[in-house]
């Protein structure tokens, strides 16, 4: 019968913990390269500022008879999407990279698109913030996949965006239903 019972050497753990306490959180079972990890959060970021940034946009501008749902939810979202960004920067900051908040390349970092409307196109508003969640949950699948446990912490974080990504499309089918 196999011996199932867990074991480790604590003492080992606590000579390499000192040894490199330089790298932080990234540990030799860390199984990611650090810095293309920091590259795809950096287009995360890029993604969900742009977000932040069209679901504003969107709640202020927003007419019409169904202006207050739409915008109350709207404004909500770009909350969850500005909170997401800022998880993803505080990651790449603890992978020893530097969040790259820089307006000048936001757009082609984003997965996203910013797109305008008329201020009285509820309709038009709601179905791009549905392209653009879809857009991001099939992006986050794909990061989270390639994760994989290889760097736990990250895909937690990614796992716990998808799942708000998902409940704002579902939102946003809801508001385009009624």
């Amino acid at each position: 019968m196999a011996d199932n019972s867990f074991s480790i050497d604590v003492t080992a753990i606590r000579d390499r913990a000192r040894a490199k306490m330089d790298a932080g959180p990234v540990t030799e079972s860390y199984d990611r390269s650090p810095a293309e990890v920091i590259g795809v959060l950096n287009d995360v970021l890029a993604t969900e500022l742009v977000c932040w940034m069209r679901y504003s946009r969107h709640a202020i501008s927003a007419t019409g008879i169904n202006r207050a749902q739409v915008a109350a939810e709207f404004a909500e979202h770009a909350e969850s999407e500005r909170d997401h960004a800022m998880k993803a920067a505080e990651r790449i900051s603890q992978l020893g990279g530097e969040p790259d908040f820089d307006p000048s390349t936001l757009s082609t970092r984003s997965h996203t698109t910013y797109e305008t409307f008329s201020d009285d196109d509820l309709e038009g508003m709601l179905k791009e913030n549905l392209v653009a969640e879809r857009i991001v949950i099939e992006s986050y699948q794909e990061i989270i996949r390639w994760l994989g446990n290889g760097d736990v912490t990250t895909r937690r974080i990614m796992e716990h965006i998808l799942a708000e990504e998902e409940e704002h499309a579902d939102d946003i089918l809801d508001l385009l239903g009624s």
